[in-house]
């Protein structure tokens, strides 16, 4: 890995993040599942950006995923996380996911999920594989409407889960 830019900034999204927001998940089509643009404008606020010069260079979002009547027990998703394909190996990657999980612990969640193609880079940032049949409120809320695979249980995305408690980080700008 190359060292992290001195200029990057991460940071909470905002609405003018949208479109570039947009344009990086679309430019993954293989890793990332396509999302709306007025989607992403009506989540912003759970989106965390990293950017290099001003410009966005990386995104990252979550979903909440409540147990019927048992709110307190929610699995939190980590999604759409994505790098610019010309910035990867540069730390990027790390600060924004880092960044994201202390968003996402800060709701005390009972488990922190990812579905992800790079199961390498989540390994080295503390998560570990889980079976797909222990997140089946995923599958069936999420996966099954899924345009790009016949089965959640064949598609090549690996689950993986990260501690729920950790070390507080400091609140983002």
């Amino acid at each position: 890995m190359n060292q992290t830019p001195t200029d990057t900034v991460v940071r909470r999204a905002n609405l003018s993040d949208s479109r570039a927001i947009y344009d990086l998940i679309r430019a993954n089509p293989e890793e990332l599942i396509a999302r709306p643009l007025a989607d992403i404008a009506r989540n912003i606020d759970r989106f965390t950006v990293v950017t290099l010069g001003g410009e966005l260079a990386g995104c990252a979002s979550y979903t909440i995923l409540p147990e019927a009547g048992n709110f307190s027990g929610a699995t939190v998703e980590l999604t759409s996380v994505a790098i610019r394909g010309d910035l990867r190996r540069h730390g990027l990657g790390r600060l924004l996911v880092e960044a994201a999980l202390g968003r996402i612990r800060a709701f005390r969640p009972e488990q922190i999920i990812v579905l992800t193609s790079n199961p390498g880079f989540f390994g080295r940032l503390g998560f570990h594989e889980i079976p797909k049949s222990a997140i089946l409120h995923k599958i069936y809320t999420g996966c099954m409407n899924c345009m790009k695979h016949s089965n959640p249980f064949t598609c090549p995305e690996v689950a993986m889960a990260a501690p729920a408690s950790a070390p507080a980080t400091p609140p983002l700008p």
